[in-house]
């Protein structure tokens, strides 16, 4: 794409124009977005919000957050104990017994899901591994499990484990699929479709991700149940960077479990408590938890997965986020993404200074899919080689947080809940500058990219 290409909506004032008109648009209040601190060179600087384009990797504290964190220790000081079944007349929040409850009662419309099959509890991968170690029944006919070929590694390794606990050799029982283009980063329904038509006889489980994490590609997940069902196979969903990004309807396509991390677009914080879906099962009792009795009494849905008590601290914190989502709905979060992820893609592919800083073409492509139904908040820019380095200190030091994939690649991803339009305009005003700088070789650490270049390719090829 030519560089010289007029731009469709190429100005701040459909920026504005955008941002009037957005629904969402107080929501940015709800919270604290990070400021321009470490490398400020003043103090006007240092209290300025940065351009915080990582949400798909760490979300904004809900400013809520920690008013809710500050009640919940005050019942605990105060109550001790007997905080797990009295209610808390000094704020709204449940007993910490039923924080579980109250968590999941919040997250089913984030999921499109009843309550009942939702439980926010366990890290992502733990989740993984206790799903699995119900769904996954391999026998000597059906033992594979077929997963994305460039899975999250926490991902390949999970599956890996299960595989080899089960004694088969993982490089039999794992099909991996890889897009049937060499040369390229994403792959098509289609494709998929025809991987499971090809090991159907021989699988026991499917395991994908909801949104890729390295290309922003959306999958078609009803599609994918469906054939997975039409061939008999259990099939699960790694949705960490799908929940709070699009709009998902679990139990209506009859998807068999999922479970995600909410510390990117549910903003719960560092290394928050995960959740998981499991479609119309049976758990444990938990108004047996504190019987001590010996036998296993089945109840109806997903908390029965629960491994003890899930820390109540970390589900007000999740609690905290999760009453900004029931503000409004998904669909209402994923128009507004749809809308901001297009300007952001149009801007890119025709920026507003190009002609002052490009001559031929653009040093960079979108690798993420153009189709918005293929794709959520978030755009993988590929950038020519040596370039990374160089890019990534410009922005930083222009207060434009975003996150990097080596050896190339940027991930840019504006979240509806708190990014504007405006901050979309002025991150590829940025961003452009940022090319050309490293292009030219003024930006500390374009060089030493340049040189390290070799070694990134190699260490790449061989992860994937």
């Amino acid at each position: 794409m030519s560089a010289t290409q007029p731009a469709k909506l190429n100005g701040r004032e459909h920026a504005v124009q955008l941002d009037a008109k957005d629904p969402l648009k107080s929501f940015r209040g709800e919270f604290l977005i990070p400021t321009k601190i470490e490398s400020a060179s003043n103090s006007d600087d240092g209290n300025r919000p940065c351009i915080y384009f990582c949400g798909n990797s760490l979300g904004p504290q809900p400013k809520r957050t920690s008013k809710r964190i500050a009640s919940h220790l005050s019942a605990w000081a105060t109550k001790g104990v007997l905080g797990h079944f009295t209610e808390h007349e000094d704020s709204d929040l449940p007993p910490f017994l039923h924080a579980d409850d109250a968590a999941a009662k919040l997250m089913a419309p984030l999921v499109g899901a009843n309550t009942s099959e939702v439980a926010v509890m366990e890290t992502l991968t733990a989740n993984l591994h206790l799903l699995m170690a119900s769904f996954y029944r391999p026998n000597q006919e059906k033992y594979k499990i077929i997963i994305e070929g460039k899975a999250f590694p926490s991902d390949h390794y999970a599956v890996e484990s299960q595989i080899r606990h089960h004694n088969f050799d993982p490089k039999q029982a794992m099909v991996l699929i890889e897009p049937e283009d060499p040369t390229a980063a994403t792959i098509s329904t289609t494709h998929v479709l025809s991987v499971i038509d090809k090991h159907a006889s021989t699988t026991a489980l499917i395991l994908l991700p909801g949104i890729q994490y390295y290309t922003g590609q959306y999958l078609d997940i009803k599609a994918i149940t469906a054939h997975a069902h039409k061939h008999g196979i259990i099939i699960g969903w790694d949705l960490a960077h799908a929940v709070g990004n699009v709009d998902l309807r679990l139990t209506e396509w009859d998807v068999d479990f999922a479970a995600w991390c909410n510390y990117k677009y549910v903003n719960s914080g560092p290394g928050a408590i995960g959740g998981l879906f499991i479609v119309r099962m049976v758990g444990g009792d938990k108004a047996m938890r504190f019987a001590m009795g010996s036998d296993f009494i089945p109840i109806p849905g997903a908390a029965g997965w629960q491994v003890g008590n899930p820390s109540a601290l970390a589900l007000t914190a999740v609690i905290a986020s999760l009453e900004i989502f029931a503000l409004t709905d998904m669909a209402t979060i994923r128009a507004k993404s749809k809308t901001m992820t297009a300007y952001l893609e149009d801007l890119l592919l025709h920026p507003p200074s190009a002609n002052s800083h490009y001559k031929k073409h653009l040093p960079y492509q979108i690798i993420t899919p153009s189709n918005q139904e293929e794709r959520g908040a978030q755009l993988s820019v590929r950038l020519e080689p040596g370039l990374l380095e160089g890019v990534m200190r410009f922005l930083e030091d222009a207060g434009v947080i975003v996150d990097e994939r080596r050896p190339d690649v940027i991930r840019v991803a504006p979240a509806p809940l708190f990014n504007t339009f405006n901050e979309v305009w002025d991150f590829v005003t940025i961003f452009t500058s940022a090319c050309s700088e490293a292009q030219a070789g003024r930006v500390h650490g374009s060089q030493e990219a340049a040189a390290l270049k070799g070694r990134d390719q190699t260490g790449w090829a061989e992860i994937k």
